[in-house]
């Protein structure tokens, strides 16, 4: 099966699970993400290597947004009309911040491509992205090690 593979990857398969969750693909990270501690690995680093997965898939969908459905992977990959619709308003509503939800589900993936069409600058991208997501794992990380100290 392919989630054993990519456990048997470590670090490697955790980054290829978030860069896939962060796709159009319909992924979830999370439960791998919450795997990996109880197995031996590093929280600090399952953390950030989720994170930069992560980004990783959401620049792909920045660059699917500023190239347009033209590029390769576009065309395999398509965002509904209403999902569209949806993350456009939402970013003209709130600007760059909205990015900040960018690991929100079925918003986030559209959000990230509705801010290549716009053109955003790369770098504001980048801060919003990683710090939404970066949150996001660390306030599950957190969460999880929690609920693991109250049962040992």
């Amino acid at each position: 099966m392919i989630l054993d593979f990519l456990f048997q990857l470590g670090y490697l398969g955790l980054f290829l699970i978030s860069f896939l969750a962060a796709s159009i693909i319909p992924l979830s990270s999370e439960i791998f993400v919450l795997a990996m501690p109880p197995l031996g690995y590093n929280i600090w680093w399952v953390g950030i290597i989720a994170t930069l997965g992560n980004y990783a898939g959401a620049l792909t969908n920045y660059y699917i947004g500023l190239k347009g459905s033209d590029i390769a992977i576009g065309r395999w990959f398509e965002i509904k009309p209403e999902q569209w619709t949806r993350a456009s308003n939402f970013y003209q509503r709130w600007g760059p911040v909205a990015l900040f939800f960018s690991w929100v589900p079925f918003l986030g993936d559209p959000l990230t491509a509705v801010a290549g069409a716009f053109k955003m600058n790369i770098w504001t991208f980048t801060f919003w992205v990683i710090i939404g997501k970066g949150i996001r794992y660390v306030v599950l990380l957190g969460f999880a090690e929690q609920i693991t100290n109250w049962f040992t």
